[in-house]
């Protein structure tokens, strides 16, 4: 019987200044959350995430850093299997990760609707690419973010984070592993392929805190908590799992409209009640009492939105950016105070308008600059459509 909570490790990765693409780099974050089993089929521009963990994997002996199990790799015949083999690993105690473009995404879905209806904690890595369907398979986009929310039917609440960096590749491929162990919920880790591709620094420190997932069995294995307990299987606990609606110990109850209506509010529940702990922004130039413009933006274009800034503020302007650390559950408070001290309102986005959408829920006056050809948006682009706006 294992007590939930926080602990410190060791890093996996020599402390100290480190230059890596973003995909090892969330490798390399994986493995300092303890990731010890990944199962994936290459794809671009996922592919080296893929490539940096398997040869990792191989080099790292069971134990190291200390308590750590062995890791598995396992490379799958495509994309359902992949996310079929992280759920199966999670139930007998892994920490496990999987890694793909928004085609393979979409292959999972059915999979992670059958994830978020057990309360299976596992990770997804999208690395965005232009689509649909191939689409160009080496260049950029942000076109996955309602897929990503909304692509597994029914009702319920999900996690997805946006790194704009290789450090945040690193740091939130970290913090994906803890919110998924401490909210048994798959956690999708939303990137581009320009962040997936970027070479920069990366600074390693140790010990990295991880959480650790409550096995004790005294309570039901689902729904009957905030968080219930997760007991492995083959640890000696009657264990039922189905992807129909069930009861607190599993039993399927696929008539029952009170287990159905518990159900769907215990997953919105567990993540909504607790959107304070989960959704991360980061406010830049927005203490002034009133901003002439508010980006908000995520991302690769988070970071030419901070280049238009210093573009428009050297032009007299008063703009601020938010950004958004994490995509859902969405950020409307955040937005919502910004946004009152505002006049204009601009969401740059590779995309037609995917987040734009949210924030004219909160604020129908915010305007969109969008970019769908496979080229990243530049921060002299993001300048013109302010000074537009704004005439």
């Amino acid at each position: 019987m294992t007590a939930s909570g926080w602990i410190d490790i060791p890093s996996a990765l020599e402390p100290g200044r480190h230059f890596m693409q973003g995909d090892e780099a969330c490798a390399e974050g994986a493995i300092a959350a303890g990731c010890n089993y990944y199962a994936g089929y290459p794809i671009t521009p996922a592919s080296e995430i893929m490539q940096h963990i398997c040869v990792r994997f191989a080099d790292m002996p069971s134990g190291i850093p200390a308590g750590t199990p062995a890791r598995k790799f396992m490379q799958m015949e495509d994309e359902i299997a992949s996310i079929a083999s992280c759920i199966g690993a999670a139930w007998a105690g892994a920490k496990s990760m999987t890694a793909t473009s928004g085609p393979g995404l979409s292959l999972m879905l059915e999979n992670i609707g059958y994830a978020i209806i057990t309360e299976t904690p596992c990770v997804i890595v999208d690395i965005q690419r232009a689509g649909p369907s191939t689409g160009q398979a080496t260049r950029p986009a942000q076109g996955d973010v309602m897929q990503a929310r909304w692509g597994a039917h029914g009702d319920y609440e999900i996690i997805v984070l946006s790194p704009w960096s290789t450090q945040e590749m690193y740091s939130q491929t970290i913090r994906a592993f803890n919110l998924a162990e401490r909210f048994r919920v798959p956690v999708i880790l939303l990137a581009d392929e320009a962040v997936g591709h970027l070479r920069e620094n990366l600074e390693v420190t140790t010990p990295v805190r991880t959480y650790v997932r409550t096995s004790d069995n005294q309570k039901g294995p689902f729904v009957g908590s905030d968080i219930p307990p997760m007991p492995p299987l083959g640890s000696g606990k009657k264990l039922l799992i189905t992807g129909s609606t069930h009861d607190e110990w599993g039993y399927r109850r696929t008539s029952s409209p009170e287990a159905q209506a518990d159900l769907t509010e215990h997953l919105r529940s567990k993540i909504l009640s607790h959107a304070s702990e989960i959704i991360k922004t980061e406010a830049l130039l927005c203490d002034e009492d009133r901003l002439d413009a508010l980006l908000i933006a995520y991302g690769f274009s988070a970071r030419s939105a901070r280049g238009a800034i210093a573009i428009a503020r050297r032009d007299g302007m008063r703009v601020g950016l938010l950004r958004l650390k994490t995509l859902w559950p969405f950020a409307d408070e955040a937005i919502r105070e910004l946004a009152q001290r505002s006049t204009h309102i601009l969401v740059p986005e590779m995309n037609q308008g995917q987040v734009l959408r949210e924030v004219q829920r909160i604020a129908p006056r915010a305007q969109g600059y969008n970019k769908t050809n496979g080229e990243v948006i530049m921060p002299q682009e993001i300048a013109e459509a302010l000074k537009e706006i704004m005439r």
